[in-house]
């Protein structure tokens, strides 16, 4: 691997983009590709199917077999409310591999004793976002139902491009959201990509089976995330 082929992975890790390297297992020689920018070349699509499961592999198709290793950043969940879903989900995440967040201005239920050892942070979401940049291995969930809250870091979230953005929130609760955020500026290719109602349909009731849909449709949407080219905006 060349100086500058090292230099540019460690930016792009540095900066929680991933990377994979395709290497020709004959000659030694390797190409570097940045998530989110263009894939070409005869293994692009080993290499996106790589962005997605994070697993190294030898692609035998081609002039000769390379080697395609992959570099993902840790995928993580923002989760702006303190609320029963918000404690379900914080029990869920970690089993599937999956850090946590919970933000909350409300210090009477962003407390340790709901939440244990899970991340919390007692402020409003654009102070709290100083700390937890937005970016495109980041799920954003919004629970609190009070748009006060939740407006302003599910713009955040659709400008960083985060691969999963979900409100709870019936049809005509959503219906309000989408004029809110149209008033500051989100256009409405935008607000399509937020899941509402959130998670995937699978009829639950309680807060912890829709913790489970909620947890299904990010994971769900971390494997079939567009991985290539600009994600703001995409479907």
């Amino acid at each position: 691997m060349l100086p500058e082929q090292l230099y540019r992975i460690n930016v792009a890790r540095q900066a929680r983009r991933a990377v994979a390297t395709v290497t020709e297992l004959e000659t030694g020689r390797t190409e570097v590709f940045i998530e989110g920018e263009a894939i070409t070349g005869s293994a692009a699509v080993a290499v996106e199917a790589a962005f997605r499961s994070g697993k190294p592999g030898i692609l035998q198709g081609g002039e000769q077999p390379v080697f395609i290793n992959v570099y993902l950043p840790p995928p993580r969940i923002v989760v702006i409310g303190a609320v029963h879903i918000s404690q379900a989900l914080a029990g869920l995440a970690p089993i599937a591999g999956l850090d946590l967040t919970i933000i909350d201005p409300r210090s009477a239920f962003a407390t340790p004793e709901r939440f244990g050892h899970t991340k919390l942070l007692a402020e409003w979401p654009d102070e709290a976002l100083a700390h937890v940049p937005l970016d495109a291995h980041t799920a954003l969930v919004a629970v609190t139902h009070d748009p006060k809250i939740d407006d302003v870091p599910l713009k955040a979230a659709l400008d960083a491009g985060c691969f999963y953005v979900g409100a709870l929130g019936s049809r005509k609760t959503h219906a309000g959201r989408v004029e809110r955020l149209s008033a500051l500026g989100v256009d409405q290719e935008a607000i399509a990509r937020i899941r509402a109602p959130i998670g995937l349909d699978i009829g639950a009731s309680s807060p912890a089976e829709i913790a489970v849909a909620i947890l299904a449709e990010i994971i769900q949407a971390l494997r079939r995330r567009d991985v290539a080219g600009d994600r703001r905006g995409a479907a």
